[in-house]
């Protein structure tokens, strides 16, 4: 039997940890704990993280320290540190927080969703961990390359996306997106749009969804058209949401461009907004790939163009992409056999992460494991990792006042400058 401690920092990170935890041999166990930081997912954020898995069994995950983790961590002397959170968040904690465990954990990490195309950066940060879990072959083959070139000491692992496999309606994903068999027929009134913080960037975008979800909501009255929320106006998220949709539709409402309760807002679990849909909607949100398994046709819009930095390159060629005239029109589309299998939806067979993992706490438990090796290391790196341990120390809304005192400093030395 081997223990496991995962730790998250964000909601996204969180459903994805408790989801991985759930793919674990049922003789293994597993605490799961959230990082305070200053997204920090809140009471709400966290219960529809863990919505469906076997952690919302258990008493919700605890809100802790940077501090607290480590004695969490000692008194648990863990064979597995699963750190599931974003990249500095990432770095600070096996380089410096949980640095010098004795015995020393197999260190796992990973990217929670779609991480095409790879980058550098992401293994950057994680180049002190012993294992980078991976969704799909192509993301296993592009991070392997990267991680060879900056020398990383760990190595990349295939997994299933772990809140993928429960939604499935059949045993071969095939069979779900062939366009070669009739289609399940969702059973669902429901159209889904599944919004994303880093995209749109711009304003005037975010407004052109919300006008094409009114002109559905207008042209088809028996659908329920709802804009799922990754975060309430009040709540925070992995990323920083500039243009809030909610707050966009009030504007549009109060200025008439929209009709008012024309669509409606919803935050909770997506599996369980996906269980009652017809159709789904998304720029480049992750959840199109819960849809898939869930048999609802969907969209992913390419108004905006189909690039990294629209964060929806992997889906060209899925037969997925479509326009706002198509959302408009209620035209939602599902992908080919040949684009699932390469991409998210392989044999499960294929998953490799768990056999490399168990071979990894058995070195650990003989010959043992060598010492932890960041990529990021050396004076360059210092100031960055001390901001990052600041962010996992101090409490947010200490954080956030040292920030608003910074910025005045710089603006009155700018100004007398």
């Amino acid at each position: 039997m081997s223990r496991v401690l995962a730790v998250a920092d964000s909601d996204s990170y969180l459903k994805w940890a408790a989801g991985l935890l759930d793919q674990l041999p049922a003789e293994w166990t597993s605490t799961l704990a959230v990082v305070r930081t200053p997204i920090a997912p809140s009471p709400a954020q966290i219960s529809a993280a863990v919505s469906g898995t076997r952690a919302a069994q258990a008493e919700a995950p605890e809100v802790i320290s940077a501090r607290a983790l480590r004695r969490l961590a000692e008194r648990l002397r863990p064979d597995v540190l699963l750190v599931a959170c974003t990249g500095p968040v990432v770095d600070v904690l096996v380089s410096d927080v949980l640095d010098g465990l004795k015995p020393r954990p197999v260190l796992v990490s990973g990217l929670p969703g779609i991480s095409i195309p790879a980058t550098e950066k992401a293994w950057l940060f994680r180049g002190g961990c012993d294992l980078f879990v991976v969704h799909s072959g192509r993301e296993v083959e592009e991070f392997g390359r990267i991680g060879k070139e900056l020398g990383a000491a760990g190595s990349t692992a295939l997994a299933r996306l772990p809140y993928l496999d429960g939604l499935l309606k059949s045993a071969a994903p095939a069979h779900i997106v062939s366009t070669e068999v009739p289609p399940h027929e969702p059973a669902g009134r429901r159209v889904v749009f599944a919004t994303q913080a880093k995209v749109p960037k711009r304003r005037e975008d975010r407004e052109s969804i919300l006008l094409a979800l009114d002109r559905l909501a207008a042209r088809r009255p028996d659908l329920d058209v709802v804009v799922k929320l990754r975060a309430l106006t009040t709540e925070r998220q992995t990323h920083n949401e500039r243009y809030h949709y909610e707050s966009l539709w009030a504007s549009l409402e109060t200025a008439g461009a929209v009709r008012p309760g024309g669509v409606r807002f919803a935050v909770g679990a997506m599996h369980e907004h996906l269980a009652e849909a017809a159709g789904f909607v998304t720029v480049s949100s992750t959840a199109a790939l819960e849809a898939i398994a869930g048999e609802v046709p969907l969209l992913v819009l390419s108004d905006f163009g189909v690039s990294a930095e629209m964060i929806n390159l992997v889906f060209e060629d899925s037969g997925c992409l479509g326009t706002l005239d198509d959302l408009a029109q209620g035209d939602f589309r599902r992908p080919t056999a040949a684009w699932c299998d390469a991409n998210y939806f392989h044999d499960r067979a294929s998953s490799d992460w768990i056999v490399r993992l168990t071979a990894l706490v058995e070195q650990a438990r003989t010959t043992g494991l060598p010492p932890v090796r960041p990529l990021l290391d050396g004076p360059a790196h210092a100031a960055a990792r001390r901001r990052a341990r600041l962010r996992v120390e101090l409490p947010p809304n200490v954080l956030r006042a040292g920030y608003r005192a910074s910025r005045r400093v710089r603006r009155y030395l700018k100004a007398i400058g």
